[in-house]
C-alpha cells in the first residue's frame, strides 16, 4: 500500500472533521464500533439534550434512548454480521440488519465497510443501492465506516473502471461521503449533523 496515498487520504479527511484511525483487523472495528456506542451521549441529534425542558414525544424518546443502544449494520455479510452481534450482544447492545424505517429515530451507530475511498478529496464511496444501508448512513448520529487500504485509489479518474462498474448495476445509488454531514445554508452559520450523522469515523484497515 502506497503510505503517501494513505497519508493524503487521512489529512484530506481530517480537515472536513472526520475521524480517522487505523485496525488492523474486522475484529479490531468492531470492537471500536461498540466503543463508541457505549460510551457517544444519548440523544446527541436534540438541541436541546435530555436535561432540559422538551416535548413529550422528545422526552419519551430520550428516556427511551438512555436504556437502550442501537447499531445499524445492514450491508454486513452474514459472516460479519455474526461477529459484530457477538460484540454487540456483549455489550448490551442492540444489533439490526434491516427494517431501518423502524428504526429512523434510535440508530446510534451505522456501520459498514467503503467500496472505495478516494485520496484526492478523503472521500468514501459506497454502493447504497439498498434503502437500509442509505438510511443507516444517513439517520445514523454516528457514522462508522471501514476502508481496506485495498479499495483506496488516487483520484476519482484512478476508480473510473470500478465506479463505472458499480454503476451499471440497477438499481443503481452511489454514496460518496466526505466528512461529517455539515450546512452553512442558514444566515451562513455552520452547523454539524443537520442532514445526516454528527460525527464520521474512517476505520482504515490494512487488509492485504
Amino acid at each position: 500500500m502506497n503510505q503517501e496515498l494513505v497519508s493524503q487520504f487521512t489529512q484530506k479527511a481530517q480537515a472536513v472533521s472526520a475521524i480517522v484511525t487505523e485496525v488492523k483487523s474486522l475484529k479490531d472495528a468492531y470492537a471500536y464500533a461498540v466503543d463508541v456506542c457505549l460510551n457517544k451521549e444519548a440523544c446527541q441529534l436534540l438541541p436541546s439534550g435530555c436535561g432540559e425542558a422538551v416535548s413529550d414525544e422528545a422526552a419519551a424518546l430520550c428516556e427511551t434512548k438512555a436504556g437502550e443502544r442501537v447499531i445499524a449494520a445492514p450491508s454486513l455479510d452474514d459472516k460479519q454480521f455474526k461477529e459484530l452481534s457477538a460484540a454487540a450482544k456483549k455489550a448490551g447492545i442492540k444489533l439490526v440488519k434491516d427494517g431501518m424505517r423502524n428504526h429512523l429515530a434510535g440508530i446510534d451507530i451505522g456501520f459498514c465497510v467503503a467500496d472505495l475511498g478516494l485520496a484526492e478529496t478523503g472521500s468514501l464511496v459506497l454502493d447504497s443501492s439498498s434503502e437500509d444501508l442509505r438510511l443507516s448512513t444517513m439517520v445514523s448520529e454516528i457514522n462508522v465506516v471501514v476502508l481496506p487500504l485495498s479499495k483506496l485509489r488516487a483520484t476519482s479518474y484512478a476508480a473510473e473502471d470500478e465506479l463505472l462498474t458499480m454503476m451499471r448495476r440497477t438499481p443503481n445509488y452511489l454514496a460518496f461521503i466526505t466528512g461529517a454531514s455539515r450546512t452553512a445554508d442558514i444566515e451562513r452559520v455552520l452547523a454539524i449533523g443537520v442532514h445526516g450523522p454528527l460525527e464520521l469515523h474512517i476505520l482504515l484497515w490494512r487488509d492485504a
